[in-house]
């Protein structure tokens, strides 16, 4: 992992945990706005989940390209008679 992405990723999550805050807020303040804090706890672990799922599949499919190249590395390198890559 970069150090963009982790960057990236710690504002996420402070952000995150701001709007969960802000959640618990307006459920204590007022039981009939219940709906509202509801509503931002399912966006919020919505979000979580959908961009851990596409940070997992991003990461297999670097996994797969870098094994793919791996292979091509082995094939590609072929000696002459003299045992000297070309």
């Amino acid at each position: 992992m970069e150090i963009t992405e982790v960057r990236m990723w710690v504002i996420f999550y402070l952000l995150s945990f701001v709007v969960l805050l802000v959640a618990i807020f307006i459920t204590t303040q007022n039981d009939s706005q219940l709906w509202v804090s509801l509503m931002l706890i399912i966006i919020v672990v919505g979000v979580n989940f959908f961009l851990l799922f596409s940070e997992l599949k991003r990461y297999q499919a670097r996994k797969a390209f870098m094994h793919r190249m791996s292979k091509f590395d082995e094939t590609a390198t072929e000696k002459d008679s003299s045992g000297n890559r070309w």
